[in-house]
């Protein structure tokens, strides 16, 4: 047949098609590719186009997931396909090669059941500005090229075929199909008739491929880098494990640290119980490796118990006249409980033993109880350890959290040895009395294993699951009360009792240890600051009357930092003399006042001693009464139960005795009695202010102001009896601070004044009373 004879195959497409619905992606025009087709309706369709020579019409379906497609579900726009060759498959289904020709629309559907079949029409390319579309496939082939080099995907073949085709459309249409683009922009592409559209939506493709796979290269950079990298560090460490095997050496960091904690273990000579478990955890690290996370845990394991003084005891090596005159040099004053520690310490010179040994220092803030336990630690010669337990809730921080938490650690206990490095310090366990409890545990429960010298000498704390002796501590604890501390761990203490200090004392240890450490802390010489003794008094009179000495430093403190300011401001130049009269100008106005002594100066008032946790101190107690048609006690000022019960006893006993004493017969009977402890909002409790009580009452009722400067204590019976009390060394000393002349103490308390010094007492008259009448007789 002649050239003139061959007709193009777009001049016979028919304009009606069976249409069969494609899944995945559409098939653009001039694209010779197979499919596979597996639906019966359309192998018919298929094999009927074959005996007919006739096309098929391809449409994307637009849901792949689709089950049974309907006329909605296919796009209008497709692709009509001359069929070439078909092979029939094993499964009854069908490949074929096709040719695609041309794009067209569907007009309507004359089928609308499988096998769809329409009446079509078909869509030409427009073609509007050619020299745009020129540089425009320019920019589109530049790019494909750079594309194509990069990507082993494009074979050899498409790189020619994009060089031979001509037309501006099918190049479009060709790229597109070969571009990695989803369906719907394919599709898009597709019924975009509008070549220079279509080639500007393909180079925009195009573009966002180029930046994927720019980034895919940054990647695959990275990537061969660190492999690069991995690969010399591993060549490295061999070479670096030859090297040391040459040389004898470990080669790797696991089995250095192996030895190193093999060795140690050996060195530390453990007992056969201890000995088994940590050979077992040395046997399990060797073989762990270090990248692990138990590797870690185990390391930290085995270091704790190697740094641990197993048989370490640091030997008791101290002469008392030395540990004398260390406490003598630390603290002035406290002799009768330097005399209690000397004794303490002589037991443990000539008993050759430390097992047992603890102490409780009991007393009010800032009368230097932490500073005593650091003392006897200087004494002693031995290794001072201090924490607090105040406010502590949970008893894993006494006795540590076991091995299977993340981030356990042992207790303080065990942290504690860690740190000092012997098997024998003194260990200062503070606020003892301010143990929580929570649901995490009681810590008081915890300490009395730590405590008790029958069960610490085989301590096992959680985390080291071991036993360790800790008989070998010397335990000091203290505490503000006793009260609130469990009485099994009481039980386990040597109780000494600081008591507050006098005004005499608080200037001397102000003169020999306040005002130099004052001077140090703020940068002064000691010429640079004269306090007179005058001076001082009048500070423990107007800024600190409580029983320490922890605000009369604040107040020095507060002195010392305005002489600096002057020294550095140049307004005055050293040395400064403080006078009385000048303190108001560094201390501002005195906390206290002569009207803060608390004074019964008219009927119905009487002065009672108390203990607090703070120490000694001064109470008045106040009584009025009202008229009324029935006689009733009423009590204010938070009293406790104890207390109330105190006050019930003094106003039933003094009732019983009124008319002997000169009161009338119906004055109870008639009068409402009103009892009041002033600082309503402080709580009080106790049986000591029985006799106080009662003195107040009867003054009200004889109307009858009770002698000056006079204050007692002491509990009173339903009988009248007087009742021994506690705390009477620290009540002394409150009465001292009160200007008290004359305080009335239960006889059977009169036992207790051998053990208050002498410049205490000095100055008191004491007066031991065994029944109420003799406090009468005192006090009108």
């Amino acid at each position: 047949m002649s050239e003139k004879n061959v007709v193009p195959a777009e001049q016979f497409l028919p304009d009606r098609l069976f249409i069969i619905p494609l899944t995945g992606k559409p098939i653009f025009p001039g694209i010779f590719t197979p499919i596979m087709i597996e639906s019966e309706e359309d192998i018919a369709v298929v094999e009927k186009s074959i005996e007919t020579n006739s096309m098929i019409g391809l449409c994307l379906i637009k849901d792949d997931d689709q089950e049974n497609t309907t006329v909605e579900d296919i796009f209008t726009i497709g692709t009509v396909a001359k069929i070439v060759k078909k092979i029939n498959l094993p499964d009854g289904g069908i490949n074929i090669f096709i040719s695609t020709v041309k794009r067209f629309k569907i007009r309507r559907f004359i089928s609308e059941d499988s096998p769809f079949y329409a009446a079509v029409e078909y869509l030409d390319d427009v073609e509007k500005s050619p020299d745009t579309i020129k540089a425009l496939i320019r920019v589109l082939l530049s790019g494909m090229k750079q594309l194509s080099e990069n990507n082993p995907l494009f074979s050899e073949e498409m790189k020619l075929n994009m060089v031979n085709i001509d037309h501006p459309g099918k190049i479009a249409d060709f790229m597109t199909s070969i571009l990695n683009i989803d369906k719907l922009s394919q599709q898009e592409i597709l019924e975009t008739i509008d070549i220079q559209k279509r080639i500007e939506l393909v180079i925009t493709h195009l573009k966002k491929e180029q930046e994927l796979l720019r980034i895919q290269k940054k990647i695959t950079k990275q990537i061969n880098e660190k492999i690069e990298k991995s690969q010399r560090e591993y060549f490295l460490r061999e070479e670096l494990k030859a090297i040391k095997k040459e040389l004898g050496m470990d080669t790797d960091a696991r089995s250095s640290e192996y030895r190193k904690f093999k060795e140690a273990v050996d060195a530390l000579n453990l007992d056969k119980e201890v000995l088994e478990p940590v050979e077992q955890e040395l046997e399990k690290f060797a073989i762990m490796e270090p990248s692990s996370s138990e590797y870690i845990v185990t390391r930290n394991y085995l270091e704790t118990i190697v740094t641990l003084p197993w048989g370490d005891v640091t030997p008791d090596d101290f002469e008392i006249e030395k540990a004398r005159k260390i406490l003598d040099n630390d603290h002035y004053g406290l002799e009768d409980v330097k005399n209690r520690i000397l004794e303490f310490l002589a037991v443990r010179k000539l008993k050759k033993d430390s097992k047992g040994s603890i102490i409780c220092l009991v007393g009010p803030p800032g009368v230097g109880k932490t500073s005593v336990g650091k003392s006897i630690a200087s004494a002693l010669n031995k290794k001072f350890f201090r924490f607090s337990v105040g406010g502590m809730r949970d008893e894993a921080e006494i006795k540590g959290h076991r091995r299977t938490y993340v981030g356990a650690m042992p207790g303080k206990i065990i942290q504690g040895l860690k740190i000092v490095k012997s098997n024998s310090p003194v260990f200062m366990i503070d606020e003892i009395d301010k143990l929580g409890t929570s649901y995490q545990g009681d810590p008081s429960s915890a300490l009395l294993e730590v405590l008790d010298p029958e069960q610490n000498i085989a301590f096992r704390d959680h985390y080291l699951d071991l036993p360790f002796d800790i008989s070998n501590i010397l335990f000091i604890v203290t505490a503000n009360t006793l009260d609130s501390i469990p009485r099994p761990l009481l039980d386990r203490m040597e109780i000494i009792r600081i008591a507050g200090y006098i005004e005499e004392e608080k200037i001397e240890i102000a003169k020999r240890y306040l005002i130099p450490r004052v001077c140090q802390r703020n940068g002064l010489n000691k010429k640079d600051l004269n306090i007179p003794r005058k001076s001082l008094e009048a500070i423990t009179e107007g800024w600190a009357r409580e029983a320490g000495v922890r605000n009369y430093e604040k107040a020095l403190n507060r002195i010392a930092r305005k002489v600096a300011t002057k020294i550095v401001l140049k307004t005055d130049k050293p040395p400064f003399k403080i006078m009385p009269e000048d303190l108001e100008e560094y201390l501002d106005q005195p906390y206290f006042t002569n009207d803060d002594i608390k004074v019964a100066d008219v009927p119905g008032t009487a002065v009672g001693l108390a203990w607090t946790s703070m120490g000694g101190d001064t109470l008045i107690i106040e009584a009025i009464s009202n008229a009324a048609k029935v006689g009733v006690l009423k009590l204010t000022g938070q009293m406790g139960e104890v207390m109330q019960e105190s006050a019930s006893i003094a106003f039933s006993y003094v009732k019983k005795i009124a008319v002997k004493n000169g009161v009338k017969s119906d004055f109870f009977d008639k009068n409402i009695i009103h009892l009041h402890i002033p600082e309503g909002a402080t709580p009080k409790d106790g049986p000591s202010a029985g006799i106080t009580m009662a003195t107040a009452i009867l003054s009200l009722a004889k109307n009858k102001k009770i002698n000056k400067n006079v204050a007692m204590t002491g509990e009173l019976s339903l009988t009248g009896k007087v009742l021994p009390i506690g705390g009477l060394k620290e009540k002394t000393i409150a009465a001292k601070r009160n200007k008290i002349k004359t305080i009335i103490i239960p006889a059977q308390n009169a036992k207790d004044l051998k053990k208050i010094p002498e410049k205490v007492k000095k100055g008191l008259t004491f007066v031991p009373v065994s029944t109420f009448d003799e406090v009468i007789k005192v006090v009108f």
